[in-house]
């Protein structure tokens, strides 16, 4: 049966659970819905199989088809399969009217696209539907002829999608937070998940922070089918990035550089009109940096009046963006919308983090991110974003050039000699005598990074995954910990032979879906505002990866084929510049007005209470900090975030249990 309640305030929201030993509640699945109206403010509904003890839970955000016909959660017209969704497909119009093509007879309600992915789903299966389909998803399917619940993401991960076991319980939700609500939520915090956050800020797929509860790979579907509690099969790829990596380096773009250009051009064109379509206001996030500015441009191309574009500026001159994002706006000829906000601004919208982001995240860009966000909302419901450039068009080649000059380094140190030359590289003595052959010694960061490439277990994948780790020992965590070892360098080694090519996939496959896009969709869907983002629309990433590397990366310079594209658009010296981020210059707030709250979070009887943490590790590198004797809020910040999570949720902090994925 299924139920809907509009409700007043509040992104889409997926909930869900199948009870194993007894009968769904409703009143708890209601609770877990409520829990994810933010996403979906517009609207709720609740479907529930009583013979299966299966119920799903939906929250709506409506952005096309604005009538009832687009409620969900939504049957299908045969009746078989309900689904609850969460995303754009922005090629349904291509696919009704292929499926159009196929069936004269089929009959459509409303214009939504959860419709067409019904249809594609019945017509064609669950695999050929994902593949067929070009936008941002994760949804649950319920097959009620074969009993089968499928979960499904999107190919680059920019929706997410929990789930797991808890007890006889299956749970599966957008958010943490919709898993509290059930009873049978245990909440313990995971020791893998635990080390893995301090070693990279954010946890990794398909890790979560709870013990039992995983996130659900991009490009993948799972399926349960008569499922045994506390088994879960493994997600199937439908997509995978480096399979597009290695076609694109077999089968390389051909034509000319200008030919290029113009291609992604014509594609880009495309996907931004296509990204564009909605019943509500649309937007621009604009940094002024080149992935932002090019999406802006084309979309301005496209529109017959000035779009919107919103970018935060700080009163701290180094951490400002807002001039150039004027500029290029001017230029443009944007409606644009600039804020300004003081450090107390940003300061007071801390201690409200965790309830944002549900799960320890400590990207400090999350806190601008956030406030643009705000800012954006009070005047459109869609924003495009320059999310996803960096990674298909080598934006990060400082970052790669140190890794690969390591690596080349190290492979030509034998492996029996790396145990004696990393103690040598951690003492006094080798600082002095590099001291006396350079003439200069090396700062202590070159010479952790010399250490850390000989911790190297011989790849190029493996070295960068060390020099990206923000806590690079299991020092800071206490006896908590029982054993982090198989997580340490949790990198696959991709059979990618181009070193740039490589390092660029393991961000795409990382740091952007676990980083850079859960700091996106959490700040935007907590203001019920949706992000969409051109540059990762596969049909743009697939083509991107036929490049060669010189058409990404040239004259010490990423994003070639960006810039080349972008000065069709605006001259080079208004987004020419070194690349700043979207940084807050967290060092400063830490030891001024972010203090009493860091200090209140460190305190160290509570560290010892706690018992997760190295309280004498942990107040070692506070101190040291407030002295100024180490810079070292980017170690500190991971470290203030977790404590404040933990009292947000107040997790259960029994001895975990050793379940593995």
């Amino acid at each position: 049966m299924c139920d809907s309640q509009e409700v007043e305030e509040g992104m889409c929201g997926i909930v869900g659970c199948w009870e194993m030993s007894g009968e769904v509640r409703r009143e708890v699945v209601e609770a877990m819905t409520s829990c994810l109206r933010h996403r979906g403010p517009d609207s709720s509904g609740i479907w529930i199989d009583e013979a299966a003890h299966l119920a799903l839970g939906h929250t709506r955000l409506a952005i096309l088809d604005l009538s009832p016909a687009g409620h969900q959660p939504m049957l299908s017209m045969c009746g078989r399969f309900v689904i609850v969704y969460n995303g754009e497909i922005y090629n349904h119009q291509e696919i009704r009217e292929r499926l159009e093509s196929e069936d004269r007879s089929i009959v459509w309600r409303g214009h939504s696209d959860t419709e067409v992915l019904l249809a594609a789903i019945r017509a064609w299966g669950v695999e050929a539907a994902l593949q067929s389909v070009a936008g941002m998803f994760a949804f649950a399917l319920w097959d009620r002829q074969a009993h089968c619940l499928t979960l499904a993401r999107d190919r680059m991960g920019e929706k997410p999608l929990y789930y797991g076991w808890q007890g006889t319980t299956f749970l599966f939700a957008s958010e943490l937070k919709a898993l509290h609500a059930h009873p049978a939520f245990q909440g313990r915090i995971s020791p893998s998940g635990l080390s893995l956050y301090f070693q990279h800020s954010y946890v990794p797929t398909p890790y979560s922070i709870y013990d039992g509860i995983y996130k659900l790979p991009p490009g993948t579907y799972l399926q349960l089918r008569s499922p045994q509690a506390g088994v879960c099969p493994q997600p199937k790829q439908y997509w995978s990035l480096i399979e597009v990596a290695l076609q694109g380096i077999e089968s390389p773009f051909q034509g000319s550089e200008e030919e290029a250009v113009e291609t992604l051009q014509s594609l880009l064109t495309t996907v931004v009109q296509q990204q564009m379509v909605a019943d509500v206001p649309v937007g621009v996030f604009l940094s002024g940096g080149i992935d932002s500015s090019l999406v802006s441009a084309v979309a301005q191309a496209q529109s017959a009046r000035p779009i919107r574009t919103f970018t935060i500026g700080f009163e701290e001159k180094p951490f400002d963006e807002a001039t150039y994002a004027r500029n290029v706006a001017r230029h443009l000829g944007t409606d644009h919308c600039e804020l300004y906000v003081t450090a107390k601004d940003a300061i007071d919208l801390v201690p409200y983090l965790p309830a944002v982001y549900d799960e320890p995240f400590a990207d400090s860009s999350q806190i601008p991110t956030l406030l643009v966000s705000r800012l954006a909302r009070s005047a459109v419901t869609v924003v495009l974003t320059g999310d996803g450039g960096d990674e298909s068009t080598g934006g990060y080649r400082k970052s790669y050039d140190v890794a690969i000059k390591f690596y080349t380094g190290l492979s030509r140190i034998p492996s029996f000699s790396r145990k004696l030359l990393q103690s040598i590289a951690r003492s006094n003595l080798c600082q002095a005598l590099i001291s006396a052959v350079r003439g200069r010694s090396l700062t202590k960061r070159q010479m952790e990074l010399f250490a850390l490439a000989l911790d190297s277990r011989g790849s190029l994948a493996q070295l960068y995954a060390l020099l990206r780790k923000r806590w690079r020992t299991t020092s800071i965590l206490g006896d908590f910990e029982n054993s982090s070892s198989s997580t340490d360098c949790w990198i696959d080694d991709y059979p990618i032979p181009q070193p740039y090519l490589c390092l660029m996939a393991i961000d795409a496959l990382t740091f952007l879906p676990d980083g850079i896009l859960v700091k996106v969709d959490r700040a935007t869907m907590s203001v019920s505002l949706e992000a969409r983002a051109p540059l990762l629309d596969h049909r743009v990433v697939d083509w991107l990866w036929r490049l060669p590397v010189e058409m990404r990366i040239r004259d010490g310079q990423g994003k070639w084929i960006l810039r080349s594209l972008l000065e069709r658009y605006l001259p080079r010296e208004l987004y020419e510049r070194p690349k700043q981020g979207f940084a807050v210059p967290i060092e400063l707030w830490l030891t001024n007005g972010l203090r009493p709250w860091a200090e209140s979070l460190l305190e160290e009887r509570r560290l010892k209470q706690e018992g997760f943490l190295n309280p004498t590790a942990v107040r070692a590198i506070w101190e040291a900090h407030l002295r100024g004797e180490h810079r070292a809020g980017f170690l500190i910040w991971p470290i203030v975030v977790f404590q404040a999570w933990l009292d947000d949720t107040q997790v259960a902090t029994s001895a975990p249990s050793q379940s593995v994925l």
